[in-house]
């Protein structure tokens, strides 16, 4: 999964998950994401974690991304999503484009993977440009404000008609995971 640059994509092994935690950590100025992400692997709902690492002699690790079952609770039944969190960039290595490779790279992988529906809390400024979009989810029952909470159709019409509850997998720590 090469990036053209000095960055490979990859999956994350086992022997990552110490600089993971230290990137998520540094990016976010505190330890709650990392312990997220090591709560949502201890949960078994990991569907995709990727890192870029930089190709030179240290091949560092740059950036991490966390992709994670979750459903969407509706009169019909459940209807299964991803949630995109967290994403966590190295604070030196930000703004130059390493997140939104692993974004595209994580998506195209999910896509493949038959997966249908990403649901992601961000800034919409930019993740509207991967095709997240806040009108997608104003029928998503969330504990986040509707500003910040975007959905992304992997396959055109996964979200038609769906209307109900988010439910989180229990490490995210929401009041009734809803």
């Amino acid at each position: 999964m090469s990036t053209g640059d000095n960055v490979l994509l990859r999956p994350e092994s086992p022997e990552d998950e110490r600089e993971i935690y230290l990137i998520n950590q540094a990016a976010f100025g505190r330890p709650d994401e990392a312990d997220l992400v090591d709560g949502l692997r201890a949960e078994g709902v990991v569907l995709a974690s990727l890192v870029a690492e930089e190709r030179d002699e240290e091949q560092r690790i740059l950036a991490h991304i966390l992709f994670t079952r979750m459903s969407i609770e509706t009169s019909a039944g459940c209807v299964a999503a991803v949630a995109l969190a967290p994403m966590a960039v190295l604070p030196g290595r930000q703004r130059q484009g390493i997140g939104g490779k692993l974004i595209r790279c994580g998506l195209d992988l999910l896509k493949a993977r038959g997966e249908r529906i990403v649901i992601v809390l961000g800034y919409p400024e930019y993740y509207q440009r991967f095709g997240f979009s806040l009108e997608k989810a104003l029928l998503l029952e969330s504990p986040f404000p509707p500003e910040a909470y975007m959905a992304l159709e992997l396959q055109p019409g996964a979200l038609e008609g769906v209307r109900g509850k988010v439910k989180y997998a229990a490490a995210f720590g929401l009041p009734d995971r809803a």
